[in-house]
């Protein structure tokens, strides 16, 4: 009842026609959520600039970043619910930390509710806190903004470290953050599966970048 009553509202809420920037804050405004459309905004507003130096389609981006927390209304007792109702599989660590699943809600919620189809898109909104392995360069996109835009007061205490490792690649932004989580890990709830291959296949990005760049200056 709780899974079919949010799809219901949040399709009224589609239904009405207006764009998607629109549609997202009189959302979050329904929920008492202002501030996550606040820190969508800013996300997306960053991914567009981060897709437009990548390369990227910004609109996509801007997408993403406006979607990516959109299971934010639903409150952290009701996810793991709505999650198995929505057929998501979920790891033991999401079960034990619930707030981590909600990348994975957003997903649906984007692809079933709000038409969007894209698969870059899908797959950012769906690892954009954790990130993983074998991730796309739009995933890592998705993935910075979000942490560079934290939702949470005062300044990210890793802002200087991504900020100075994105001027070489967007690889080396999600990598810093990780690393910096990596280093003290023992203060996080859980450690997702997903983080750690995430953290694996970046070092092996990394480390390739690192060295071929070297061969470049040699030669």
């Amino acid at each position: 009842m709780i899974y079919e009553d949010l799809m219901n509202k949040l399709n009224q809420h589609v239904s009405r026609n207006k764009n998607l920037q629109e549609t997202m804050k009189e959302i979050f405004k329904d929920y008492n959520c202002d501030h996550i459309y606040t820190h969508s905004f800013n996300v997306a507003k960053l991914a567009k600039e981060l897709a437009e130096i990548n390369n990227f389609d910004i609109e996509a981006a801007f997408t993403a970043g406006l979607l990516h927390d959109i299971s934010g209304i639903i409150p952290n007792n009701k996810r793991i619910s709505i999650a198995e109702d929505m057929n998501i599989p979920i790891l033991a660590e999401e079960r034990k930390f619930p707030l981590i699943i909600h990348q994975k809600i957003s997903e649906v919620i984007a692809n079933k509710i709000f038409n969007v189809n894209n698969k870059q898109v899908l797959s950012a909104i769906g690892c954009h806190t954790t990130l993983k392995g074998k991730s796309s360069k739009f995933d890592n996109i998705l993935f910075v903004a979000d942490k560079i835009e934290w939702d949470q007061a005062g300044t990210p205490p890793y802002l200087g470290e991504i900020l100075e490792s994105i001027d070489i690649s967007i690889y080396h932004g999600s990598y810093a953050y990780i690393n910096f989580l990596m280093n003290q890990k023992d203060q996080l709830k859980v450690v997702h599966p997903w983080l750690l291959e995430a953290y694996g296949d970046l070092t092996y990005k990394i480390g390739k970048d690192t060295n071929e760049n070297n061969l470049k200056t040699l030669m």
